[in-house]
């Protein structure tokens, strides 16, 4: 059965959020965009229980919430200055950016991609759950692969009730829209692979339109 906790009213729902984590369950939290599942990073059992919950394809990588930019060196291999000055420009926020994955990471993450999506969230919640965890935990959106992402966490549990072990209730999500997603290649332009809060005008803004990738 899924626990619900509502953030505020219970001292101690970050907490047991965390150790739900740790042991390999799955908790909903809140973020800036919309609900997020998350699993510990440190528990390939875990982030795999995602994919049965959501209905996720098995070949697509897990993205990484992470609570600062210090994150970055312990979860990835090399980091380009492009995708260093989009990092400054918009994290915290809604802008995931894919980099090569440190070879630690488990396979449940990366998939065969060699790589891992980074956000920081603009999310109190989410902010101090991450940090609990190490500062940074395996999150996809809380919703069935898909189908509408949940902005409350009524809409989560309509969705993943009986597949997460807890929703951590933090009222209606500010934004709404998933976050987008970028990732720049070995010429040092930015390919979008997916547009979401963050425009491609204003990625254009911060690189100028010679860095944007034509695909």
């Amino acid at each position: 059965m899924t626990r619900i906790l509502r953030v505020g009213h219970d001292p101690r729902a970050i907490e047991i959020a965390h150790e739900t984590l740790s042991i390999g369950g799955l908790v909903v939290f809140p973020t800036d965009t919309v609900y997020g599942v998350g699993a510990s990073v440190d528990r390939p059992d875990g982030v795999a229980n995602l994919y049965v919950a959501k209905g996720r394809p098995l070949q697509r990588a897990i993205p990484v919430l992470v609570s600062g930019r210090d994150a970055i060196d312990r979860l990835t291999g090399t980091t380009d200055e492009v995708s260093l000055k989009l990092i400054e420009h918009f994290w915290p926020g809604p802008l995931t950016v894919v980099l090569p994955a440190a070879d630690w990471l488990p396979y449940e993450i990366v998939r065969d991609t060699g790589a891992v999506g980074l956000r920081m969230p603009d999310h109190p919640v989410a902010l101090e759950l991450i940090e609990r965890c190490g500062g940074a935990v395996a999150t996809t959106s809380a919703n069935r692969s898909g189908e509408p992402e949940a902005r409350t966490a009524e809409e989560a549990l309509d969705v993943l009730g009986g597949n997460v072990d807890l929703i951590l209730d933090g009222g209606r999500t500010p934004g709404g829209v998933p976050s987008t997603v970028v990732q720049v290649d070995e010429t040092g332009h930015c390919r979008i692979l997916r547009i979401g809060a963050i425009s491609e005008s204003r990625i254009e803004h911060v690189l100028g339109s010679s860095r944007i990738s034509p695909e």
